[in-house]
């Protein structure tokens, strides 16, 4: 038998989207022509592949267990193609789709277009939210290029690469009635805390941390980003307990002061995970390299800085 291979992308549409209108607008052509296209493959398969609900669409047992198989192949084919390209970063004209969650986004996200603007000024960034997990980000169907920060529980289609680990701090405001150069184990948890809520079941992090070391926290505010931090800590007595990178900058701010937290609270992993179709992509594979070499740039910076501050407060 022959196939339309024209009909797959379709189908693996289809599937991530669960909705056809969606699905159309992805693919970049009309709801008829989309409809066209789904009567031919079931024509195909001789199988409904899927059936029209209240929200949208559901696969049938056949479309779920083609899935997989089609995405493979689908992803052998690119790595196939995408492996006899040249890539020249300097000539390169490229958009990539990445999800940073909201540390990598204030951390490395600037620095990374900054090397980008300096090597590869035709190669562009688009950013779509980290979401609650990997599904929502794109990365799993393999739309989303990449995802940075902590992964979680990844599916065997993703690669995962460990970039840097994070350690964490304590800000509060300069001009604080109660905290001087050190904040104290009793202090900390007497003060009101604002916390920086994560996506999804990375919410669990600090909070185990503290468990762990027995250290309690009254939280009297959450905020979305680590943006808001800087001035609900400037107009309250409130503490933040927070990433050292967010720390370094915000210690620039003359009305924030950083402190050491009272227990060593561990450290976090910042991660980079990519959909398998992506392995042997020249373009994708250089992105790759590019951030991990400015992930490391700041991690030894940081620690550079760090050891200076030490061997001065030592003095």
């Amino acid at each position: 038998m022959r196939y339309d291979l024209n009909l797959l992308p379709v189908f693996v549409t289809l599937m991530e989207e669960r909705n056809v209108t969606r699905a159309a607008e992805r693919l970049g052509i009309t709801q008829p022509a989309l409809s066209n296209a789904l009567n031919r493959l079931r024509d195909m398969v001789r199988d409904p592949l899927f059936v029209r609900e209240r929200y949208g669409i559901q696969p049938t047992q056949m479309a779920q267990e083609l899935a997989p198989i089609i995405a493979a192949a689908l992803a052998k084919i690119d790595e196939a193609v995408v492996g006899q390209q040249d890539f020249d970063p300097a000539s390169a004209e490229r958009l990539f789709t990445i999800a940073p969650n909201s540390y990598v986004e204030f951390v490395l996200v600037p620095a990374i277009v900054a090397r980008l603007r300096e090597v590869a000024p035709g190669i562009r960034l688009r950013l779509t939210p980290f979401g609650n997990d990997l599904v929502e980000t794109g990365a799993i169907s393999g739309t989303t290029a990449m995802v940075l920060g902590r992964i979680v529980d990844p599916p065997d289609n993703m690669v995962v690469q460990h970039l840097m680990d994070e350690g964490l701090s304590c800000v509060v405001r300069a001009g604080h009635p109660d905290i001087r150069a050190n904040i104290s184990r009793e202090q900390y948890e007497r003060l009101k805390h604002v916390n920086v809520l994560p996506p999804g079941r990375l919410r669990v992090g600090l909070g185990q941390a503290l468990e762990q070391r027995g250290l309690k926290r009254d939280v009297a505010v959450s905020v979305t980003h680590f943006l808001a931090v800087s001035e609900m800590i400037a107009v309250t007595d409130y503490c933040a307990t927070l990433p050292n990178q967010i720390c370094r900058h915000l210690a620039n701010d003359n009305r924030l002061k950083v402190l050491p937290a009272p227990v060593d609270l561990g450290t976090f992993p910042v991660d980079l995970a990519w959909h398998v179709r992506y392995r042997h992509d020249p373009a994708h594979r250089w992105l790759r390299s590019l951030i991990a070499e400015v992930a490391r740039d700041i991690g030894s910076t940081a620690g550079a800085k760090s050891k200076r501050n030490l061997e001065i407060t030592s003095e």
